[in-house]
C-alpha cells in the first residue's frame, strides 16, 4: 500500500475523530506488521486510529503464534474462525491513496504494478479488525476475486468500498453488509508498471509510484 494522504484531511473526508498516535505519513511502501490508520464506527461517532495491518486472533499466545493474517477472503470469512466474529461485530476502513499488486511470470519473476483510483479520491479498503494484547487493534484487509481488468495482473482484489456503502460497513446502517464483498467496477481504477526496488520492504520515496522506464 501508499499511504500518502494527510491524517487530518482523511480524517474529515470520513468524518471521524483522530487519534493522537496515528502513523507517520506519507509512506509509499506500506508492508504487513506495520501501523496503519483505520476508520472504526462506535457509540461516539467514528474515531480514526492506528490498526497493525496483521490480523491477531484471540487465541495466538504471541503475534507470531500462527499464520501471518494480512488478507480476509471475502468467500470465507463468514466461516473461518479466526475472521467469523469480528466479519460481524468489528469492521473498520484503511484508507490508502493506492497498492501494488504484483504479476508472476514463468520464470518466477514478479513485475509490480501501482492501483489507484481513476478519479482520484483516496481508496477504502474494506477490513476487519481484533484486538490482541499489547498490540492494541490488529486488522486484515478483505479481498476477492479480481474483475476481469485488474485480472490481467492478478487474481484477486481488495474489496474497496464506495463512500455510500462506509455507513453499512462499519454497521451504522443495519445489516448486510456481506452484498458490499465484491470486486469494483471495471472503470474505478487505474493502474502501471513501477520499478522494482518496491519489491524491497526497505524502499521508500515517491519514486516508487512514478510509472516504471526501460532500464529500471
Amino acid at each position: 500500500m501508499a499511504i500518502t494522504l494527510p491524517h487530518d484531511a482523511m480524517a474529515q473526508v470520513f468524518d471521524a475523530a483522530p487519534a493522537n498516535d496515528l502513523p507517520q505519513v506519507p509512506n509509499y511502501n506500506v508492508c504487513p506488521t506495520v501501523q496503519v490508520a483505520a476508520v472504526m464506527a462506535g457509540d461516539g461517532g467514528r474515531r480514526y486510529q492506528s490498526v497493525r495491518w496483521g490480523f491477531v486472533p484471540h487465541w495466538y499466545k504471541a503475534p507470531n503464534g500462527g499464520p501471518l493474517l494480512i488478507n480476509a477472503r471475502a468467500e470465507t470469512i463468514a466461516e473461518k474462525p479466526a475472521f467469523k466474529a469480528a466479519c460481524r461485530e468489528r469492521r473498520c476502513i484503511i484508507p490508502a491513496a493506492g497498492f501494488y499488486e504484483w504479476t508472476r511470470l514463468e520464470d518466477g519473476t514478479k513485475l509490480p504494478w501501482y492501483i489507484q483510483r481513476q478519479d482520484g479520491a483516496p481508496l477504502a479498503f474494506a477490513a476487519i479488525w481484533q484486538d490482541w494484547g499489547d498490540l492494541g487493534a490488529t486488522a486484515a484487509i478483505v479481498t476477492t476475486a479480481a474483475n476481469a481488468a485488474m485480472a490481467e495482473i492478478h487474481h484477486r482484489i481488495p474489496v474497496i468500498l464506495e463512500p455510500a456503502d462506509w455507513p453499512l460497513w462499519l454497521g451504522e446502517d443495519g445489516t448486510g453488509a456481506a452484498r458490499l464483498m465484491q470486486a469494483t467496477g471495471e472503470d474505478t481504477l487505474l493502474f502501471h508498471r513501477v520499478s522494482r526496488a518496491v519489491n524491497s520492504n526497505r524502499a521508500s520515496g515517491p519514486e516508487l509510484i512514478e510509472p516504471y522506464e526501460s532500464g529500471d
